[in-house]
């Protein structure tokens, strides 16, 4: 901590304080000024190249920040760093080593322009993004598919982490949605004493791939009845309507030079995408919504194909949508599960129910499912965790196996934003629990303000708002459109 150094009080207010820590001195308005003696600090991007294996992409400019892409060389299996490497991107926004920081994943691909999650607006911090090995172009080459699992990607954040504490040495939290919020879980689970705390949004936890009962009851009471029976219509028109559909979706294909080798029929993927369709509307979209899904029978068979096609997306299945995430579905189909629901309404029209991660990856890569992997997760989240915070959304279909937290949980919390979809966030909670979230956010880092301290009905984010930093992309959101683990 800086510790003024004593002097005439008069010269004081007149040239500012230096402090005995670092030498800096602090002028009246709060603002640092450097002494004509000390050396000017290094530049963040050279302290940024100096870490070994880091090299630079681009800078981008931003008002405020240093915005930085970069690749970091990772080994491609972390017991066994001697067979080979491969490069990984992460980027940095860069706001001063003073500030806490940010660890932040999506759990896939990363975003290469500068963005702000929730919780480094909250804090007023640094960002960290790393994308989620495997994803490309952070793939070895050739790809060795089993170094991809949870244990490993957990290693990668934890070097980056180790390489870049020596930079920022403030306090760190970390973050994700989704895949990104159950990343976050399990790099905590393997590496509990890197992080501050840690912030999950709507992250499942499907502790036991075969049972998938809460999925069921979730699609029966949420929303009200004639919302449910709308959706439910349209994907039952569809089914009903499969030759005049499927010969909409084939001319979609050719238009567009979709393949389907991978799950192997246009009439598999075609159900795939009909059987997401109520799944999909839930995941991203509100109730209010509902007044906007037509009555199913009274549409031409075109107006059915554009309905289904506005919520779960015709390319979906074809071998050019599911290719960027086939490491996705290869740790749905190893490690993560994957939700079965049962649909009901569609008995008698469905060919394939839902369908299992395996046909949705390359039959060239081995798959073989793990069991034990999300069971021990849960279990350490139940009696381990510590300053750990859970959003989800309640009518958000993902949401439906959320972690739980048990008695060996210390300070960690479990919120749920009414109504909320697949981007719940803790600025949708109500004012008690969205002030209670962020003053412990705060307090986990190690920011928290004096008046948050007496009262924290008074907390909220320390960042203004920037619409372009903070604004949620719909194509985050819809990053999971059809992927169901």
């Amino acid at each position: 901590m800086r510790t003024a150094l004593t002097g005439v009080v008069s010269l004081a207010m007149l040239i500012g304080t230096v402090t005995a820590a670092t030498g800096t001195a602090v002028a009246v308005d709060g603002t640092k000024t450097r002494p004509s003696n000390e050396q000017p600090q290094q530049d963040i991007k050279d302290r940024l190249l100096a870490i070994p294996g880091m090299s630079l992409i681009e800078e981008k400019p931003y008002t405020g920040y240093r915005y930085f892409v970069l690749n970091y060389e990772q080994p491609v299996d972390h017991r066994n760093p001697r067979k080979g490497t491969f490069q990984q991107r992460i980027s940095v926004l860069h706001k001063d080593t003073d500030r806490p920081t940010v660890f932040q994943t999506s759990g896939y691909g990363l975003r290469t322009t500068p963005s702000r999650s929730e919780p480094t607006a909250i804090v007023d911090g640094n960002q960290i993004s790393m994308e989620y090995r495997y994803f490309t172009p952070s793939r070895p080459q050739p790809a060795d598919w089993s170094k991809l699992n949870i244990w490993q990607a957990a290693s990668d954040q934890h070097r980056i982490f180790t390489a870049l504490k020596r930079i920022y040495g403030e306090k760190w939290l970390s973050t994700g949605g989704s895949k990104g919020g159950m990343t976050a879980t399990y790099y905590e689970r393997f590496y509990p004493r890197d992080m501050d705390g840690v912030v999950a949004y709507v992250a499942p936890n499907d502790v036991v791939n075969n049972e998938d009962k809460a999925y069921d009851r979730f699609f029966e009471r949420v929303g009200t009845e004639e919302c449910r029976t709308k959706l439910n219509n349209v994907q039952r028109e569809s089914l009903i309507r499969r030759g005049p559909m499927q010969e909409l979706y084939r001319a979609y294909a050719d238009k567009n030079k979709y393949t389907f080798d991978t799950i192997g029929t246009l009439d598999r993927a075609f159900e795939a995408v009909v059987l997401d369709f109520t799944w999909g509307f839930w995941q991203y979209r509100m109730e209010a919504d509902c007044a906007t899904i037509p009555v199913a029978k009274d549409l031409t068979d075109q107006q059915l194909f554009d309905t289904v096609e506005s919520i779960a997306g015709w390319s979906s299945y074809s071998d050019q949508g599911l290719a960027p995430y086939t490491p996705y579905y290869y740790q749905a189909g190893t490690e993560l599960g994957a939700p079965d629901i049962e649909q009901p309404h569609l008995k008698g029209l469905s060919r394939y129910d839902y369908q299992p991660p395996r046909n949705f990856v390359p039959r060239d890569i081995p798959m073989r499912f793990k069991p034990f992997a999300m069971a021990d997760i849960d279990s350490w989240v139940r009696h381990n965790a510590k300053r750990m915070m859970f959003v989800n959304g309640s009518n958000d279909p993902w949401s439906a196996e959320p972690f739980r937290l048990g008695r060996g949980s210390r300070d960690s919390y479990v919120y749920t934003q009414p109504g909320g979809n697949h981007g719940a966030r803790i600025s949708g909670l109500p004012a008690e629990e969205r002030a209670a979230a962020t003053a412990a956010i705060q307090r986990w880092a190690g920011v928290e303000p004096a008046a948050v301290r007496k009262d924290e009905a008074t907390a909220k984010p320390l960042a203004r708002y920037d619409a372009k930093l903070d604004k949620v992309d719909a194509r985050e959101l819809r990053r999971d459109r059809g992927l169901r683990g």
